[in-house]
Formats: structure tokens, sequence, C-alpha cells
């Protein structure tokens, strides 16, 4: 029986025409039919490549068939097939045929070859199932064999067309091209935040043998665990996206897809692509076997899968997948308004968090007062759970609401800028005294080039109808401090907070008719070729100063 690899299987049309020979001379039996449809369906394989991944892509209810040929030996050889599912279940089995001496015939030796013939007539068939699975697991079967055999493996999807990996190897001592799990293969969850949750696993034991071409990657998502690499991105593509191939998560290049989102710092690499099932994210941490997925949403199920990678082969090994549901945001504490009690709050622009008011009424007619003090802020009212106005604010800002008594009123605020925002607020009955002061149709301040000197600058501003105070504050500044000294600008600021040197003047105007309402001041005593920042506040009946927006105006250098 000693035959090559090529040797065994080129045969494969004398095993054929011995069939249809022996068929000829014994009448046929269903057995003999058994076996001649058996042959014919390794006949129409295809040969399965050893120590090599193959791709297989099957139609549905339509099997797909492979084979390979193991020679004689004198020894126990193993061999292994790993097949990987990266869609739906599958079914697949393993068939083997091994060679037989008596089918090919030895009838005209005597006696006892011919009843070695009559025997194997009345044999159900030379063909047996050793394997067979259905589901969408990773499964490896591990087999030894010492004489020649042909094997064969039979594919078969019933939901839907699909794909699957199948690697063959014969030479188990050469290294594995999958990564090797742990013997307790388990992802534990060892905390759980609002927003994170910190996970860890045993090491690969490839981890500590080939630590610069294997690593770790990580899946996150709200659906559930994958029990494959390829199983994740069929389920992302299928969801109407393009993805990259397997090597991307090592550190190769590539090209993103609009809905993809790459970040890379302190050597981890995380791919968050936008699908409708919500974000999947792959993060790649190189051989750190703990790790903190950070940015979770509050009071969410998330499913965690690990999934060690060979950078060299892209072949990967998955761990038992776990999931794990991020704790309840904490309610905002909530701070009582009381009426025409002015605060002030300070929003944070990284976290943004809603900062919570509440206000009970105790008039049927309330007035919510927010004068924007830094950065850009969004404000959400809501009486007794519905959403009665919501918008950003900017500059100074009045909602007049009316309801009933003991009406509960909840104001929300963010700020919609990264850097950090303030507002005043204020809730008062109509018939107080309003917060702010009667305003003009502008806040702007106007300097005339033409009147500007080399020691002295014209200004003027818009007043109302409303008889008020208004104080005039300069400062010298340098170039490079304009921008900073008009972004930094506190609107709510009152000249309490400047020096006293800094002040001009303060007068009261008014005039009924509002096209005249209009005033001017020559400010003196200026160096030459200088910059000025100008600020004028407007006092009304309640103290509370309104800022107008700032002026910058620069004396000319030659007179």
């Amino acid at each position: 029986l000693k035959m090559s690899w090529v040797r065994f299987y080129l045969p494969l049309h004398v095993l054929m025409a011995a069939c249809l020979c022996h068929s000829i001379k014994a009448p046929t039996t269903s057995s003999q039919q058994s076996f001649r449809t058996d042959l014919f369906n390794f006949y129409h394989s295809l040969i399965l490549a050893d120590g090599k991944e193959t791709t297989v892509h099957l139609m549905k209810d339509i099997p797909k068939r492979y084979y390979f040929v193991l020679e004689e030996s004198r020894v126990l050889s193993p061999f292994t097939v790993t097949v990987t599912p990266c869609d739906v279940p599958i079914e697949w089995s393993i068939l083997v045929h091994k060679a037989s001496a008596s089918f090919l015939g030895r009838e005209t030796q005597g006696d006892h070859d011919t009843r070695e013939v009559s025997q194997s007539q009345r044999a159900p068939s030379m063909v047996s199932t050793i394997f067979n699975y259905k589901g969408n697991s990773v499964e490896t079967y591990v087999g030894m064999s010492s004489h020649s055999a042909l094997y064969m493996l039979e594919f078969l999807s019933t939901e839907r067309d699909t794909h699957i990996t199948v690697y063959l190897t014969t030479d188990t001592t050469s290294g594995h091209l999958y990564p090797e799990l742990p013997v307790d293969p388990r992802i534990d969850v060892i905390g759980v935040g609002h927003t994170t949750v910190t996970l860890t696993w045993k090491h690969s034991p490839s981890v500590l043998q080939h630590r610069e071409s294997i690593q770790y990657c990580l899946l996150v998502n709200e659906k559930h665990n994958y029990k494959s690499l390829c199983a994740a991105e069929t389920a992302i593509r299928s969801s109407g996206m393009k993805l990259p191939p397997t090597l991307a998560l090592s550190l190769s290049p590539y090209l993103l897809e609009p809905q993809q989102v790459m970040i890379l710092s302190n050597s981890e690499l995380s791919i968050i692509n936008k699908v409708s099932s919500g974000e999947v994210r792959q993060i790649c941490m190189g051989t750190k076997n703990t790790y903190t997925v950070p940015n979770l949403s509050p009071s969410t199920q998330y499913y965690f899968d690990v999934f060690v990678v060979n950078l060299l082969t892209n072949a990967s090994a998955a761990y038992t997948g776990t999931f794990a549901r991020t704790l309840e945001e904490p309610e905002p504490k909530v701070t009582e308004l009381k009426d025409g009690k002015v605060i002030q709050v300070v929003l944070d622009g990284k976290k943004q968090k809603f900062y919570s008011l509440q206000y009970q009424a105790r008039h049927k007619k309330v007035q919510f007062s927010f004068q924007l003090c830094r950065g850009q802020v969004r404000v959400h009212i809501t009486k007794n759970g519905k959403t009665v106005a919501s918008e950003n604010i900017s500059g100074l800002r009045y909602f007049s609401l009316k309801g009933k008594l003991l009406d509960t009123y909840l104001v929300q605020l963010r700020s919609t800028e990264e850097s950090n925002s303030s507002v005043k607020v204020q809730v008062s009955p109509h018939f107080h005294k309003p917060l702010f002061p009667l305003l003009p149709e502008s806040l702007k301040i106007k300097s005339f080039s033409k009147l500007r000197t080399c020691n002295s600058v014209t200004i003027a501003w818009l007043g109302t109808q409303e008889e008020s105070k208004y104080c005039v504050y300069k400062k010298r500044i340098e170039e490079d401090q304009v921008w900073r000294e008009l972004q930094s600008a506190d609107r709510c600021s009152g000249p309490e907070s400047r020096h006293k040197s800094e002040k001009v003047l303060c007068k009261y105007f008014y005039d009924l008719n509002l096209q005249r309402a209009v005033t001017t001041e020559t400010i003196g005593g200026l160096d030459a070729g200088t910059l000025y920042l100008f600020d004028v506040y407007l006092f009304g009946p309640s103290g509370i100063p309104v800022r107008y927006h700032s002026k910058v105006v620069k004396t000319r250098k030659k007179c």
C-alpha cells in the first residue's frame, strides 16, 4: 500500500474503472451502487491545500466538497482540520475512504482472495463519516492516521449564501497558524463604571513565545458576541459599510471609510465603525491583557470579544466573549431657584453635562432671565415634565411663561463648547423689577477713525428711553493680547472687577426718541501709537450691570 501523494490520488481513474469492471463481474447490489456514488463524490471534489487557510464560498442548500490524501506511515501521523464559519451556522463533516486491497481484486490469486471479494461486495460501503458538526463556532478536528486514506470534507449552508475558512495541516511540528488560547479562555470583568468597563484575560501561550508578532484586539458592540473575527467583520459589512481586511487590526496603514473613525494613542489603535445598530469598536492594545474601555454610554449593555491575532498571517483565535452593563448615570444635582435671586452657573465644557435648576411657581406668570457671561450655552426648560423652551442663548434672553400655581419648572443648562461657559440666571413673577436694565438695540461700541489723535480717541454707544447710568473703563494692552482679552472677557463681570485706575467716567443719559439716543465721549490723556481696550457698563434699576462689547482702538503714532 506504500504510495506517494501523487501516486495515490492520480489513480482515482483506475479506482473508478476497477469499480465498473467489478460491477460487470457480479450482479449490481445496493452496496455497490452506494460505493460508486461515494467514489463519484470524491472524484468531483476539490483538492484542499495543506498548511494554508482556504476561503470557501457556499451557496444556500448546495453542498461543497474538498478532499485531501494521507499516505501510509509506520507511525501514527496527526492531522488537524479547523473550520471557521464567518456568518450563519453551517453543517460540515469529514468522510474517509480507506484503500482496500480486496476492492482492487485478488480473485485470481486463490480461493481465499475470492472470499475477500465476496465479503467486500456484502459491505455496506468503504466510506465512513468520522466527524460532523452543525453550528457557527470555530471547530477543530484532530485525527491520526497510519495508512493511506482519502478524506473528504463536505460543507452545507441551509440559511443563506455565506463563506467560511478551512485550515488543514499535516505538519504539527512547525508551529501553529492560529495563535494558541490559554487553558481558561474566558474574559473577566473586573470593574464597571458609568462610562467604563475594565476587562482582563489570561495570556495566550503564543504571546509569551512570539511577543513581536502577536497582539490582542478587542471588539466592543451593543448587539451580541462574535465567535470569530471574520464573523464580526461579515456582520459589519452586512450593515452596509465597507470594512478593511483583518490586517486592519494590526497597525498597518489603510484608508478608512466615512463611517469609520481611527484613534491612535499610547500605542493603541481604536477603530470606531458607525453602523445602524450602534458603534462597533475595534481596539488593539499590543500584548496587554488588561484594558479599560472608555467613553461608553451609561446604563447600556455591551458585548466584549478578545481576539489574539498573528500579525504575520492575520490568523486569529477568539477568547470566550463576555458582556457587562454600565452603571446608571446618577441623577444630576438640582439647585432650587428662589424668586428674584440671581445665581451664576459655571458649566464644564469637556464633560458636556447638564446643570439642573428647579423652581416651583408661586404665581401664574413667571419670567426666566439669562445673561450669558462666557462661551455658548444651551437652555432647556420643562414645565411638569413637558418642554416649553429649548434654544442656544447669546447675550441676554428672557422667557415669559404662563401656568398654574405650584407648577414645577426644571431648567437644564449645558455648555455647547469644549471650553467652560458661564451664565447668570434669575426667575421672578412679572410684577417684580426686571433683573436687567432696558437694553438698546445694539451693545456695540463705535470708534471714529477720523477723530483719533496721538493722545485721544472718540467713542459712541446707543442708549435707551430709560434714564440709566453708564460707566466707561479703559485698559492699555499689547498687540498679542487682543485676541485673548476679547475671548476671555466675562460679560457678566461688573466694574468691581476692574482696577480703579482704569475708570474713565460715569454719566447718566436717555432720550425718548430712540433715533437720538446716542452718546459720544472723547477720551484723552492717552499715549501715541498705543492700543487701548474700552468697556462701557450699563446699570439699571436692579443695580446689575450689562457690559457692552469691548472695543479695541489704537491712537495715532504721529500727529
